[in-house]
């Protein structure tokens, strides 16, 4: 008899489970839960090294560092409107910085004042609209009186700040003028047609 009900006992105890031991488990693991979901909220993820660009498309002209050469940019939109250095706004292009050699080229860190080595001219186009542009070099001023190679980037900005072209254009002379690219903004807003067919700019 003793025999029987040990075993009927060991039966219950392996085929069955401890409601408080289940409480305990479940209460566990919901803790647990809490405290990923905590962490999550505690450490967003890192924004360091990402910069807010207000524009959907960057145009960058840079030439060489300590050059008194001036390289002007002009950029036709698909409506016909025309930004360069004194139409700095047109339409949705915005000329962000017009850069004239080493002429002003001076910032003042801690009270001294330093030059800036960097040439470099930056456009945006803060909006969508589908078409081509038009990106025009001219040898604006020369001190040197020699070539001046110009590196253009067009980058897609949104949602992923992409390039769609790179290239270089050389300037041999003053009053020279270049189409450096054009490019057409599709209906996705994707960039293609990309060619360097020459189209003036720059009035005569």
């Amino acid at each position: 008899m003793t025999v029987q009900l040990r075993s009927r006992y060991r039966g219950r105890a392996l085929s069955g489970s401890d409601p408080f031991t289940d409480l305990l488990f479940n209460v566990l693991l919901g803790f647990i839960l809490l405290f990923f979901i905590s962490i999550v909220f505690l450490n967003p993820e890192s924004d360091a090294g990402k910069i807010d660009i207000e524009a959907e498309y960057v145009i960058t002209i840079t030439w060489e560092d300590n050059s008194p050469d001036d390289i002007d940019t002009w950029v036709e939109d698909p409506e016909g409107n025309v930004t360069y250095y004194k139409k700095r706004e047109s339409g949705l292009v915005h000329l962000d910085r017009d850069d004239r050699g080493m002429l002003n080229d001076k910032i003042t860190i801690n009270g001294e004042e330093i030059e800036n080595p960097l040439n470099q001219e930056v456009l945006a186009i803060r909006g969508f609209m589908p078409g081509e542009y038009t990106v025009n070099l001219h040898y604006y001023d020369s001190e040197t009186n020699a070539p001046v190679p110009v590196a253009v980037k067009v980058a897609k900005v949104n949602p992923v700040y992409t390039v769609a072209y790179y290239g270089t254009t050389t300037l041999t002379a003053k009053n020279e003028e270049q189409t450096a690219v054009r490019f057409t903004v599709l209906p996705d807003g994707t960039i293609g047609n990309i060619n360097q067919l020459p189209k003036q700019l720059v009035p005569r």
